[in-house]
């Protein structure tokens, strides 16, 4: 078992930046890997960025490779989502969580979520 509590969301700007956190509890944080998703109202929930255990490899979803940067900290067992150059279709509740699974880019390979934090972006 791991939870995770998000925090960072809020109102921001069209092309301003924010940047989302997410705290593990646990002894075992290291192994596991983690992920970003989001859900827009009305919409399935989507990937959104993902990185591994130890934090060397990282995978994007088209919609926000080159503006979103996922990064984490195993020592502070923490997880980071840095958003740049930010769109209103980037509106969404944005999820953290975790999985023991490899290569975990689908909603159901993971076993863990946090609460979800909102993000909104005005044009």
């Amino acid at each position: 078992q791991v939870q995770l509590v998000e925090s960072g969301g809020g109102l921001v700007q069209t092309g301003g930046s924010l940047r989302l956190s997410c705290a593990a509890s646990g002894r075992t944080f290291s192994s596991y890997n983690m992920g970003w998703f989001r859900q827009a109202p009305g919409k399935e929930r989507e990937f959104v960025a993902a990185i591994s255990r130890s934090g060397g490899s990282t995978g994007y979803a088209d919609s926000v490779k080159g503006r979103f940067t996922i990064s984490r900290d195993n020592a502070k067992n923490m997880v980071y989502l840095q958003m740049n150059r930010l769109k209103p279709e980037d509106t969404a509740v944005y999820y953290c969580a975790a999985t023991l699974k490899v290569r975990p880019t689908m909603v159901a390979l993971y076993d863990y979520w946090g609460q979800g934090t909102q993000v909104t972006v005005s044009a």
